[in-house]
């Protein structure tokens, strides 16, 4: 491997990160207050979840391959290209005329944001010494508290006053903003690995991916058993010559001696489970205010600002916490303190007021910035430099994958709430409930039926926090057994130091 040495210009650098996570972040956030609007416009709430699934489907699929290209040729021209694609995608989206070609378009934005959301914690990485990263990843959160302020507004005003196709287009200038300054201000030494890339292990690995997760999604709609079990056909196979290629491969895609690292294994699960707490709290809450409580796409996305904006002081907190005590410690007390959030969200009763929402969502905000960034600095510095590229990546994937099984999960469990509500209320249609979840055109139905329909969409949004709230449970489970025996193993080593000591000084 050769190696060219350049200067970054830091400052700037991290600039084009922070507005790379700003874009993505204000997409986010956006797409889930436009929502109802898109479902009340192309008239699909049996797939709303596909909008949601597609792009972390393709966003989980891209992200390994992009964590070792970063690895291999360098962080730039993978950023780069995810750029491109991110913004290609964005303008498709805003083309769409159909669901389904909103649904097609989302794959390709997913494409390009495999590569931006792990690069940028990898580029942090490279730049900012352990010490530095936790606040730099804090300030970098920071981008998500000012999303969350702005889209909202932005994202109400553009659905009610132009056309929601706008939401996707806001991604052009920010997007090549990011690529202007990536290009001219980020340097790194060029890389030429001389083995060569891994396409079999690569192709085993979206095999094993793809079908995990299309198992889950078509769960979540009319099961047809005979796709579900052809689809586990095609991960076992996958799987199995997906290990024996990383075994012999001299440059594996994935390197298996990593998951040999029970923490490692272990911070990556609960940042998995955490995300797909989120992306329930993120996507159904905006749902819940504006069809139950009656309120405009341009409020109704504010329920999330909260948890965004104190996901920033938990980055902070986080910062502090990660130099003095373990993560394991760190984990403990936070997911506890976010289990209690997770109970009271599940037990929330149908005539829970805006305010009540704000409150919760700020508690639990502080507890996803301290996990988040604590799984995320604790996967980098466990492993080898030449491997965080893709550790970071596996990190993103975990998150990822949490966000599109838990998603198609909170599917199945909505549709089967729906689907019983209009077997008990024989009057009540799909086509009605689409209605209800737009403010704009549940001011349409019969003043008699909104109770009914109201409560029919609370009951699918209840049962969906209370699995919410025992995804908690199992992350607490497993980082207590992680805790417990890295305890041990202190002890075990501490042990071990003394008696060596008294031999030593016997001998």
């Amino acid at each position: 491997m050769t190696t060219k040495t350049k200067q970054t210009n830091v400052p700037l650098t991290t600039t084009a990160i922070f507005i790379a996570t700003f874009m993505t972040a204000i997409e986010g956030t956006i797409v889930s207050t436009a929502m109802p609007t898109i479902i009340g416009s192309l008239h699909g709430v049996e797939l709303m979840n596909w909008v949601f699934s597609i792009f972390l489907l393709t966003t989980a699929m891209a992200t390994p391959i992009y964590g070792k290209f970063a690895d291999r040729n360098g962080r730039k021209p993978v950023f780069v290209l995810g750029l491109i694609l991110f913004i290609i995608g964005s303008c498709l989206c805003g083309l769409s005329q159909n669901m389904i070609q909103l649904i097609i378009f989302r794959a390709i934005q997913g494409i390009g944001a495999g590569a931006i959301q792990p690069v940028t914690f990898t580029i942090i990485a490279d730049i900012y010494p352990f010490e530095k990263r936790a606040k730099v990843l804090g300030l970098n959160g920071s981008a998500w508290g000012v999303a969350a302020v702005i889209a909202p507004l932005l994202g109400g005003f553009i659905v009610e006053k132009i056309s929601w196709h706008w939401i996707f287009f806001i991604n052009l200038p920010v997007g090549l903003i990011t690529l202007f300054l990536v290009l001219v201000f980020y340097k790194e030494k060029v890389r030429h690995s001389k083995t060569s890339i891994d396409w079999a292990g690569s192709f085993w690995l979206l095999g094993i991916l793809l079908s995990l997760m299309l198992i889950f999604q078509f769960l979540g709609e009319t099961i047809n058993w005979g796709l579900i079990i052809g689809l586990v056909v095609i991960g076992v196979i996958s799987g199995f010559f997906f290990f024996r290629q990383e075994k012999k491969a001299a440059d594996p895609i994935l390197t298996l001696s990593l998951f040999k690292n029970r923490t490692f294994v272990i911070q990556n699960l609960v940042a998995l489970l955490i995300s797909g707490f989120l992306i329930g709290f993120e996507a159904y809450m905006p749902m819940w205010v504006q069809a139950i409580l009656g309120m405009r796409p341009s409020e109704a996305g504010f329920v999330i600002t909260p948890s965004s904006l104190m996901w920033i002081v938990g980055s902070f907190i986080a910062g502090r916490l990660i130099v003095k005590y373990r993560p394991q410690q760190i984990l403990t007390g936070t997911l506890l303190w976010l289990l209690v959030g997770a109970v009271v969200m599940a037990m929330n009763p149908i005539d829970a007021s805006f305010g009540w929402f704000l409150f919760w969502a700020a508690f639990m905000g502080v507890s996803f910035g301290i996990i988040i960034t604590t799984t995320t600095v604790t996967v980098q510095n466990i492993v080898p430099h030449e491997q965080i590229g893709v550790a970071t990546s596996l990190n993103t994937l975990s998150r990822t994958l949490g966000q599109t099984l838990l998603v198609s999960i909170y599917g199945i469990v909505m549709n089967r709430a729906l689907y019983q509500g209009t077997v008990a209320h024989p009057n009540v249609t799909m086509d009605q409930l689409n209605q209800l979840i737009d403010p704009m055109t549940a001011k349409n139905l019969p003043e008699n039926m909104l109770p009914t329909l109201r409560n029919i969409l609370y009951q699918g949004l209840h049962h969906i926090y209370i699995v919410a709230a025992i995804v908690i449970a199992a992350a607490v489970i497993f980082n207590v057994i992680d805790h417990v025996k890295n305890h041990s193993e202190v002890r075990q080593a501490a042990l071990a130091d003394r008696n060596g000591d008294s031999v030593s000084r016997i001998d």
